[in-house]
Formats: structure tokens, C-alpha cells, sequence
């Protein structure tokens, strides 16, 4: 109790006593002049000390013997020593209540026998919130560390007026000090024998000499100073080690040392395999890099090898000048930098030296600021590899661009040469119309002149186009849409932020609506078939459930629940894996004015893809009149079933007429009017008239859809009706075009339409969801006109209904949603409407009711 006592009053007093004896250990005092040492003395030691003192004193009380005794008394079960000094109340004339006490008396005399000393409690914690005790307590010991305790001894001198410089008897103490990128520790050169001794050159060598100024002088060469009477003999010396010398320290207790300045070596660096690289052009350099105290950082620049072109076809030209590539060299982020071996991984697959040949040279620097440059090597630097012949004769072309802005006429007229036999080829629709916007713009470029932001975006144009043709539209979103996943897989493992994850789900969901979008887009017409019932394997899933599923898996990572997520996440791997668009049921029932305008717009998309093929196909029959006949002698894709016409009656009219064209030659001049010849006859019957009739026709269609789409609010609904406007603009360029007779132009016009009715679509679909138009309301009914179930229908409980019409209590009753998030949504709903005092007794009675079951 005594400790307890003197720890809680004289505290304060301790921890001044320690922040006065911490500077004083540091030789602080040695620096400062008499007057401002006896002002730091008198506030800390005459104020601060004299009134923790007083402060001590007064909160000192020494404890008594009774305090003692309630002390161990009250660690002790039942305080027996209270107990054994009690008299009985009551009850004292009762034989019998008395021996009650006097048994209850032996048994604490008894208990007083295990009585031991209590532990002092000595926190300070109540007293001392703030830690004042602990910072001084580390102020104590980094001066025990760093500093000497017999510096204390000098503060004599110091108030006697001495100063620092006159310390009883010529002493001296000396530092070296290495470079900090060498990592070497401190030299305290007073425990160094003399002789020879070597330092890295560039170390700082600190001397202080104490005494009668002149004692003690110092001689040195290692800085390279010039040195004088001046400069030797003062108090405190600093300087660099810049040269092989000796140092000395003249006087009393005087020491010699042979220095040897021992210089920084240069960083080496090589190239220690081949280049490498994978099928999509990304390179591995394989190199080691070593310094004597660690590589700082280093660059690996690839410049052009021009000699070693093999100057033919669009490569004659002299070049546009081609800046080097200069990549920053991979460093090892823990361990050795002095010798280690990292692989440089980069893809420049799109940079313009893709390909060609070029010198690939390594510069390393260390932190001494000295650079090594290896030997430049030659080799051709790696890009990605197309399989595919048109798609190798688009990325030469897209070289020969980038080579020189002076090949646009040549690439113009390369590309048109490709364009004009499409169908030796094997060319798709949508390539073939990216490449006609390509030669559009080649063509106002190679008239006008062509600058470095119209090269740029051909190029760029033209890597997309060569891509398409190897990899194809669906191919590349379910890429993207799997890398999308990876990362999100990733961040669960990891444990992401709340910012990252919002960042990947945003990412995934673009993914996702561009693989559904494009899966859309690519998949065969239904042709009106039954299919298979395979409702038991079967589900159908919205685009609505599937933002839904994917907003449940960003909510459970933001909570923590990462298993879970991963678990939705897998569900959700496998129905993307498995996912198959269907054009929807053909029910009976009523369906809400956006959904009608979405499969109105959906099939004025078809019937434009139909005639865009039809004229794609007359312009090959202006090249190859021959195989108009062979063609007409099949029925072309999408048309049976249209328009309620006859699919056999209208071959047999394209056989016969298809005939014509070949036998008479004429074919080509007579189709490139767009109207009129026999050829075009033979497919613009079957579609009921003319190519541009047809057109007019989807025209006018389009712009009646125009006007019955719903009353939509919102940014995309305003840009679906722009997208749908001009739509109907490129429509009717594409109607002037064929009635112009010019083919290639309606085709561009065309695409342009279809690009701009797809956006319109989607930006429909998204406004019609923001506006809940998307969904059936009150008066939709589930099922069909004749009773039988819609596939993909729920009954009342949210149950999917089989086409049987039969409904399983055994199926999830959720449909997939979180069975504990929605019991404690249900729980709380009961619990408000119990507490409701405004409902009837008897609804709040079975409210009750319920919840006691839980």
C-alpha cells in the first residue's frame, strides 16, 4: 500500500526527472550558451520538479494498521477478519442461536488462517491518461542508446561558464558514416584501432574534439580539401571520403588510420534467353541485372533495327519516325536487388513495330547514380499471331499505315481489292460492312490528306476488324465476360474493398449484357417448330432475375459473406456457361405496349438483316453474274414464313428467273441499276417487290413503331428515340441508294440502321425497366387463352409451373433468394404490424401468435 501510495503521488516527479536527464545524456547541453542553460535548468528543474514535488507530498498519506486489515479482509470470501470481531445482535440468551455463532465465529477464525498479502495495484492509468510516464520512459532509454550517461557529469562545466569546448582534458569523438544505399551501419571510430581500414567512398567522417581549442588538431587526405591551421584545430569537423588518404587525430590520445576509399562499381545487366511470346502477343524477356549494393532501376528501350527491314511491298517507303519504346524493367519488391533474374512481360502486339525488326536494349542505374548500357540486340519483337488469311491481309495493311501515312492510296486500293471477290473469302456481313466504313474513310483521307488522329482511328478500326474476323463478336464478349469473372473470383479471395467490388460488378454486368446482347444477335431464328419439353432441365431466367442474382452476390460481398457469394457466383458461372436465348413463347395473352414495341423493333431488325443480305448478295452477282442461278435455286434464309407468302411457289419463281442473268450475260449491267433486271426480280419477288420497296417499306414501318412507343421519362429513353430517328434516317439513304442503283452505298446506309436499331433496343429495354413497364401489371394474366401454362409462369407462393400445370411442394418456394435474409425481413414485418395499434385486436392477436412460434 505504501508503493501504491508513493507510485500515484510522485509520478509526475519521476517522469520530469526523466525528461530533464534524457537531453542532458544526448550532450544537449554542450551546445547551448550558459545563459540559455541556466533559463532551461531553472524551468525545468526550479518550476516543473519543485511543483511535482510539492504536488507528491501532498497526495502522500501512509496507510494505517486497520486499512491493512480491510485490505486483506476484502480479498478474502466472506471478510472473515470483520467477522470474527462482530458480537451477536440477537439471539444471545438463546442456547441454541448461540452455538449457531459460535460455529459461524470457528469457521472464520478458521478461513483467517489462508490470509496472505495482497499484490500491489500500481497502474497509472486513471491518473495518467495521456501516457506523460511512457514518453518519458522512451525518452530515457533512446538517450541511454544513442547517447552517454557520463555526459551528465559535464553539466558542471557548463554552469560554471566553461561551455562545450572546454571539458576538462583534450578528448575527442569521431563518426563515419557510409552511404545509406550501402545499408552499412555507423563506425564509431573511437573503438577502431589504428591501421588501415577501408570505408565506401562517399562516407561522411564526423569529428568533435573537447578541451583547450588547439589541444587536439586533425590531418587528413581522404577529402581532398585544402586543409589550414583554421579548419584543423576546430571543435567540430565534418566531411566526405572522396579519395584513398590517411586521417589522424593529433594530441593527446592521438590515432592514425591508412583509409582506403573503396568506390561504387557500375551495375551490370544482360539478356539471359530468347524472346518469347504466346499466341495472343504478349513477350517474356527473360535477363539478370547485379550491382555490388542493389540495382536501382532500369529500362529496356526497343527502337527499330531499319537495316534488317525487309523493304518490300508498303514497307519501300522511308518510315514516319517511330519513337523507341522505352519499359520499365521489373524489379524484385522484397529480398536481394544485388543479383537477381526477372522476366519483363509486356504485349505490344498493337504498337506499330509489332513484328518487325528492332534492337532491344537493357540500361540499369544503381542508387550511386552510375548507369550500365548493354549491347543493343537485334530480334523481331513478338506480336499476335492471326490464323486466319483475310484477317493476316487486314493487319499487314493496318503495318503499312502505320508505317507511313503515305500508303493510305495503297491501302485504300489493297482493301478495295479484298472487298471485291468478298465471297472467295468466306466473309461475314458485319466484317464486310466494318471494312466498306474502313475504305469510306480511306477514301475522304486519301483525297484530303491524312493526319495523325485519322491514322489513328483507322488503325485502331482496323486491329478491331482483324480481331473480329479471328476471334468473332461472340467469341471476344464471352472472353471478356470470363475475365470479368476471374476478377471478381479473385477479389472474394482476397478480401476487396467495398470500392473495387462496386468497381468488378460494374464490370461484369457490361459483360454480361454484351455476351447476352451478342448471343441475341447471333442465334438462329426459331422457324416455328415444337420443341422438346424439356421443362425439367430447363430454366429460364431474365435479364431482370439475372441483375437481380448479380446485385445478391455484390450485396453478400460488402457484408462479409464471401462464401456465399462465391457460392451464387458459381451459379452463376454455370448458368452463363449453359445460356441459350429464345425468342419467347408464342402465348395468347396480353402483353404490355413496351414489350410489344420490343418485338415490333425486333422484327423490323430481322426484315433489315434479310434485305442488307439481299443486297449483299446482288452486289456479288454484279462480279459473279454465274452463281446467280445456283443461288436462286435455293430459298434464302428468313424468308419462309414471312408475310404469310408461299416459300416453295417463290423458289421455284427465282429458279426459273435466276436462270436469266447467266444465260444472256447481262446480269451485271442490268443489276447495277437496283431495279428492273430480271436478276433482282428473282429475289425481290419472294420478299414482295423491289429492294428499295422493301426498304420504303421498313421505312415506314419503323417510323409507325416510332410513333406508338410508349410515354417513356428517363436519359434512355430520350436516347432510344434519338437512336430510332436516326435509324430512319440511314433507312432512307439506304432507299435513295437503291433506287441510285449504287449497292455498296445501300449497304453502308444499311448497317448504319442496324447499328443504330440495336442501340435503340437496348437503350429501350434499359428505360423500360428504370420506368417498370418491363413487367406484366395488374390485369397480365400467367397462363394461356386455352389454360394451358405458360413456360416459365409462377403460381401464387412464387413456385415455377411445369407444363403440366402441376406444382410440387418440394420446389425452392424463393426462387433462389436468400432463405435467411427473407425470414428476418418476414420476422420484422410481423413484429411491426404486432406493435400496430391501429389494426384490430384480433389480426394483432394472431400476429402475437405467430411470433411466439419463433
Amino acid at each position: 500500500m505504501i508503493a501504491e501510495q508513493a507510485m500515484r503521488a510522485f509520478w509526475p516527479l519521476w517522469t520530469v526527472l526523466l525528461l530533464a536527464v534524457a537531453p542532458l545524456a544526448m550532450g544537449w547541453h554542450e551546445l547551448l550558451s550558459t545563459e540559455v542553460f541556466w533559463a532551461a535548468a531553472a524551468a525545468v528543474a526550479g518550476l516543473a520538479g519543485f511543483a511535482a514535488l510539492i504536488w507528491g507530498v501532498r497526495r502522500l498519506h501512509l496507510p494505517t494498521r486497520s486499512q491493512a486489515i480491510a485490505r486483506v479482509d476484502a480479498v478474502m470470501p466472506g471478510r472473515p477478519i470483520a467477522a470474527i470481531a462482530d458480537t451477536q445482535a440477537i439471539g444471545a440468551h438463546d442456547p441454541q442461536s448461540q452455538q449457531v455463532w459460535d460455529a459461524h465465529i470457528a469457521r472464520m477464525a478458521a478461513r483467517t488462517k489462508e490470509a496472505r498479502a495482497v499484490e500491489p495495484d500500481l497502474t497509472l492509468t486513471d491518473r495518467d491518461p495521456f501516457g506523460l510516464r511512457f514518453i518519458a520512459l522512451l525518452c530515457f532509454v533512446v538517450a541511454l542508446l544513442f547517447g552517454s550517461i557520463l555526459r551528465v557529469a559535464t553539466v558542471a562545466d557548463v554552469a560554471q561558464g566553461g561551455g562545450p569546448n572546454l571539458v576538462a582534458g583534450p578528448v575527442w569523438e569521431g563518426w563515419l558514416d557510409p552511404p545509406a544505399y550501402t545499408g552499412k551501419p555507423v563506425i564509431y571510430l573511437n573503438d577502431i584501432p589504428a591501421g588501415e581500414l577501408s570505408v565506401p567512398e562517399g562516407s561522411v567522417v564526423t569529428l568533435r574534439l573537447y578541451g583547450e581549442v588547439g589541444a587536439l588538431t586533425v590531418s587528413e587526405t581522404v577529402s581532398g580539401r585544402a586543409t589550414d591551421a583554421a579548419n584543423t584545430t576546430e571543435p567540430q569537423q565534418e566531411f566526405e571520403v572522396t579519395q584513398t588518404g590517411q586521417l589522424s587525430v593529433l594530441g593527446d590520445n592521438g590515432i592514425t588510420w591508412d583509409i582506403t576509399a573503396v568506390a561504387d562499381t557500375p551495375p551490370e545487366v544482360e539478356l539471359t534467353g530468347p524472346i518469347e511470346s504466346d499466341a495472343m502477343g504478349e513477350l517474356s524477356q527473360p535477363f539478370m541485372a547485379l550491382d555490388d549494393y542493389g540495382v536501382a532501376s532500369g529500362t529496356a528501350t526497343i527502337a527499330l533495327d531499319l537495316p534488317a527491314v525487309d523493304r518490300i511491298y508498303g514497307l519501300q517507303i522511308d518510315p514516319d519516325p517511330i519513337a523507341p519504346v522505352v519499359l520499365d524493367l521489373p524489379m524484385p519488391f522484397t529480398g536481394d536487388r544485388t543479383d537477381f533474374e526477372e522476366f519483363l512481360i509486356e504485349n505490344l502486339s498493337e504498337h506499330s513495330l509489332a513484328n518487325l525488326p528492332v534492337t532491344m536494349q537493357l540500361e540499369v542505374v544503381d542508387d550511386a547514380g552510375l548507369v550500365t548500357t548493354a549491347p543493343a540486340e537485334p530480334m523481331i519483337l513478338p506480336g499476335r499471331r492471326f490464323f486466319r488469311p483475310f484477317a493476316k491481309a487486314v493487319i499487314e495493311q493496318r503495318r503499312d499505315l502505320m508505317w507511313s501515312k503515305e500508303n493510305v492510296v495503297r491501302v485504300d486500293q489493297v482493301l478495295r481489292a479484298l472487298s471485291n471477290r468478298p465471297e472467295d473469302l468466306s466473309i461475314e456481313e458485319a466484317p464486310y460492312l466494318r471494312l466498306r466504313t474502313i475504305i469510306r474513310q480511306l477514301d475522304r483521307m486519301a483525297e484530303f490528306g491524312m493526319n495523325d488522329e485519322g491514322q489513328a482511328e483507322i488503325v485502331e478500326a482496323l486491329w478491331e476488324l482483324a480481331v473480329q474476323l479471328e476471334d468473332g463478336r461472340l467469341a471476344d464478349a464471352r472472353k471478356r465476360l470470363e475475365r470479368a469473372q476471374e476478377r471478381l473470383a479473385e477479389a472474394m479471395r482476397n478480401g476487396a474493398s467495398d470500392e473495387e467490388i462496386a468497381e468488378l460488378m460494374q464490370e461484369l454486368r457490361e459483360a454480361t449484357d454484351d455476351y447476352m446482347r451478342m448471343l441475341a444477335e447471333e442465334m438462329e431464328p426459331s422457324d416455328g417448330t415444337d420443341q422438346a419439353d424439356n421443362s425439367e432441365n430447363t430454366m429460364q431466367l431474365s435479364m431482370d432475375e439475372l441483375q437481380a442474382l448479380m446485385d445478391r452476390i455484390e450485396e453478400l460481398m460488402q457484408e462479409g459473406r464471401m462464401a456465399e457469394a462465391q457460392e451464387l457466383m458459381e451459379r452463376l458461372n454455370e448458368m452463363m456457361e449453359n445460356m441459350r436465348v429464345t425468342q419467347g413463347e408464342g402465348g395468347d395473352g396480353p402483353q404490355m405496349p413496351g414489350q410489344q414495341s420490343m418485338q415490333d423493333l425486333a422484327e423490323t431488325l430481322r426484315d433489315q438483316e434479310d434485305l442488307s443480305d439481299d443486297a449483299f448478295r446482288d452486289l456479288q452477282e454484279q462480279f459473279n453474274p454465274g452463281q446467280q442461278g445456283q443461288q436462286g435455286q435455293q430459298p434464302q434464309q428468313g424468308q419462309s414464313g414471312q408475310d404469310g407468302e408461299q416459300p416453295g411457289q417463290q423458289s421455284g419463281q427465282q429458279g426459273q428467273d435466276g436462270q436469266e442473268p447467266g444465260e444472256n450475260g447481262q446480269g451485271g449491267q442490268e443489276n447495277s441499276t437496283g431495279q428492273g433486271s430480271q436478276g433482282d426480280d428473282a429475289g425481290e419477288n419472294g420478299q414482295g417487290g423491289s429492294l428499295a420497296e422493301r426498304q420504303q417499306a421498313l421505312r415506314n414501318e419503323l417510323q409507325r413503331q416510332r410513333q406508338g412507343l410508349p410515354n417513356l421519362n428517363g436519359e434512355a429513353g430520350d436516347i432510344a428515340r434519338r437512336s430510332l430517328e436516326r435509324a430512319e434516317g440511314a433507312m432512307e439513304g439506304a432507299e435513295e441508294a437503291l433506287r441510285d442503283g449504287d449497292l455498296a452505298e445501300a449497304i453502308d446506309r444499311q448497317a448504319e440502321a442496324m447499328d443504330a436499331l440495336r442501340n435503340g433496343m437496348r437503350e429501350l429495354e434499359q428505360a423500360l425497366a428504370e420506368n417498370g413497364s418491363g413487367e406484366p401489371g395488374q390485369g397480365t394474366q400467367q397462363g394461356e387463352a386455352g389454360g394451358r401454362p405458360v413456360p416459365g409462369a409462377r403460381d401464387p407462393l412464387g413456385r415455377n409451373v411445369g407444363n403440366s400445370g402441376l406444382s410440387g411442394t418440394d420446389q425452392e418456394l424463393l426462387g433462389g433468394e436468400d432463405i435467411n435474409r427473407r425470414a428476418e425481413e418476414l420476422l420484422d414485418e410481423i413484429r411491426r404490424r404486432s406493435g400496430d395499434q391501429e389494426r384490430p385486436e384480433i389480426e394483432r392477436d394472431y400476429l402475437r401468435r405467430l411470433l411466439d412460434q419463433f
